[in-house]
C-alpha cells in the first residue's frame, strides 16, 4: 500500500466537502451547474485557507465526465470516478496544468504556457490553468499573459491563487 501524506489524503475533492468556504463554493458550484463559467479567476486568502484546492475541485467540476453526460442542470460536483477527475487528481491530467508561480515566474515560462494554451483540451471540455503563487511572476510575464487574458479562446479558464493580492498588476486583477 502506498504511503499518502494526510494533508493529500484528506484533502477535499467536492464543493460540499470544503470547510470554511461555503460562500466561496457555493458561487463556483453555481456558476458551473448555470454554465456561467468565467475565463479567468483569482483566488486570494492567507496560506492554507483552500485556495489551491478549490480551484483542483473546480478544475475536475469542469471536465467531469458524468457531469457533461448529464447535460445541463446536472450537479455541479464532480463525480471523482471518471477517467478526467481521476486524472485531475492524481495530477496527469493533460487538459490540467498547474503551475508555481515563484518557480515558473519568467517570460519564457509564459510565453511556454501561451503555446500550450491554444489548443484545444485533449479529454474534457476546458483546458484549466491554475497559477499558485501568481504574485510572484515578473511583470515581464504579466505582460505577456496579458494578451491571452485579453482574449482567450473559448475552451481556456485560468485560476489564479496568491496570499498577495496587491502584487498582482490591476490590469490582471
Amino acid at each position: 500500500m502506498a504511503h499518502r501524506a494526510l494533508a493529500l489524503k484528506y484533502r477535499p475533492q467536492t464543493f460540499t466537502d470544503l470547510v470554511g468556504q461555503e460562500h466561496v463554493s457555493t458561487v463556483l458550484a453555481r456558476a458551473v451547474q448555470g454554465g456561467r463559467v468565467a475565463h479567468a479567476y483569482l483566488f486570494t486568502g492567507a496560506r492554507g485557507v483552500g485556495k489551491t484546492t478549490s480551484a483542483r475541485i473546480l478544475a475536475k467540476a469542469l471536465n467531469c465526465e458524468t457531469r457533461a453526460r448529464e447535460g445541463a442542470g446536472a450537479s455541479a460536483e464532480p463525480c471523482n470516478a471518471c477517467t478526467s477527475c481521476i486524472e485531475i487528481t492524481s495530477g496527469i491530467s493533460l487538459d490540467v496544468a498547474e503551475i508555481d508561480g515563484a518557480s515558473n515566474r519568467g517570460i519564457a515560462d509564459v510565453q511556454a504556457l501561451r503555446e500550450k494554451v491554444r489548443f484545444s483540451p485533449t479529454g474534457g471540455r476546458y483546458r484549466v490553468v491554475i497559477i499558485d503563487e501568481v504574485h510572484q511572476l515578473s511583470n515581464d510575464a504579466f505582460a505577456a499573459l496579458l494578451k491571452t487574458l485579453e482574449e482567450p479562446p473559448p475552451h481556456l479558464v485560468f485560476i489564479f491563487a496568491t496570499t498577495d493580492p496587491q502584487k498582482v498588476p490591476d490590469t490582471i486583477r
